[in-house]
């Protein structure tokens, strides 16, 4: 469904993982090509991860990261596509597993039945990354038809930097 002006909906569900601190360049960037935003963001990430002030005033939107209370509106129209980025690996593998114990699960355990285009950006480290849970996670996942771009690990790089993280490429796979 898109908006009364015509703009098409996209959910940014937001994970607990460092980058998430800049999350408002994917906002940014999705409104660039005409997308309207809405957060939804993990109970932890909505923790003090991301600048929940300056989402809500980049969207025009509340960020969402609970329920909400029966025969109260809904805040957000129903999504025509889903990024959700940073994934961390407890979100993609209770996703994957089916778990909606949390909004953000719940919106992507039910984008899926829906047929609503998702797409991943992982931001998870080397080490859980070799959990065999992990691998089925991203198996089961790509069989469900989700798109995944590239990993991101945050691993610091022998020039002590930190590789970019693709925000804006992630919109390419929607």
């Amino acid at each position: 469904m898109t908006e009364p002006d015509g703009k098409p909906f996209l959910y940014v569900v937001v994970c607990a993982a460092g980058i998430a601190a800049d999350v408002g360049q994917l906002i940014a960037a999705a409104q660039k090509l005409g997308w309207e935003v809405g957060v939804i963001a993990t109970p932890v990430a909505a923790s003090g991860f991301f600048d929940i002030g300056a989402a809500e005033a980049q969207t025009g939107r509340p960020i969402r990261s609970a329920w909400r209370v029966p025969g109260d509106p809904r805040p957000f129209p129903p999504p025509d596509a889903v990024l959700v980025a940073p994934a961390t690996f407890n979100t993609i593998n209770k996703w994957a597993a089916g778990t909606a114990d949390t909004l953000a699960l719940g919106t992507l355990c039910e984008a899926y039945g829906l047929g609503v285009p998702t797409v991943v950006l992982p931001c998870v480290g080397e080490a859980l990354a070799a959990h065999p849970a992990y691998r089925a996670s991203l198996a089961r996942l790509r069989e469900m038809g989700v798109r995944f771009g590239d990993p991101y690990s945050g691993e610091v790089q022998p020039d002590g930097g930190r590789p970019e993280f693709g925000w804006e490429r992630a919109l390419d796979l929607l």
